[in-house]
């Protein structure tokens, strides 16, 4: 297969965000008088968009609607203050970049975090390479693992979807990219174990960004 694109999901494959975003969820719970949760525990509970980690957070009884929707506007404000306080690409995600740009891959990103942060957090963090495309969770808009928004980026960019190959931490990215037709790769320096990537769909797992080139050249 000759590959020309690279969709790559945000959180936990290009950027390590998780101490950040287990701050910031601990923050919003505090303030509601709901107690945090190890950092450990955030690759789970991360990974489908904010309102899902707002429910997987709070104590089991207290999931209402109303609850949920005070932690997620809780959570908006602590992480506009602190999303970018230990975020940083994971080595080696800048010397693959630079790879594939260098060889005229055309490069996006999709992520479930919302769209605010995620087109800031790829032009703050991401500034030094070109993305034709960056989405992030719009309202009205399905969030992965439906393949609206891969399928989306396959139209814009010319391509058919076995041109791209996907990268991505969690098994709702290998959903999303067997589901839009891309060849799905699964990035173990995430979120999630490799039997989960490979139980959703991965045709294959790497253990660092450089072991991404063989599948492309």
């Amino acid at each position: 297969m000759a590959y020309k694109a690279v969709l790559f999901d945000l959180d936990g494959t290009l950027l390590d965000s998780l101490e950040d975003l287990a701050d910031s969820t601990n923050a919003a719970l505090a303030s509601l008088g709901f107690p945090g949760h190890p950092v450990e525990d955030y690759k789970i509970l991360v990974g489908d968009g904010a309102e899902a980690l707002v429910r997987r957070s709070l104590p089991r009884g207290s999931r209402d609607p109303h609850t949920r929707r005070r932690c997620f506007e809780a959570l908006g404000r602590e992480y506009a203050c602190r999303w970018r306080d230990k975020t940083v690409p994971y080595p080696g995600i800048p010397e693959l970049l630079d790879a594939l740009t260098e060889r005229g891959f055309l490069l996006a990103i999709l992520s479930n975090k919302a769209e605010e942060f995620t087109r800031l957090a790829a032009e703050t963090l991401l500034s030094k390479w070109r993305f034709f495309e960056v989405r992030g969770a719009r309202d009205g808009f399905p969030k992965k693992p439906d393949p609206a928004g891969a399928l989306e980026m396959v139209r814009e960019s010319g391509l058919t979807a076995s041109a791209f190959l996907y990268l991505g931490d969690t098994g709702t990215d290998m959903k999303t990219a067997s589901a839009a037709g891309m060849t799905a790769v699964g990035a173990l320096w995430g979120f999630r174990d490799a039997a989960e990537l490979l139980g959703a769909g991965a045709e294959s797992v790497i253990g660092h960004p450089r072991e991404l080139l063989p599948y492309l050249l």
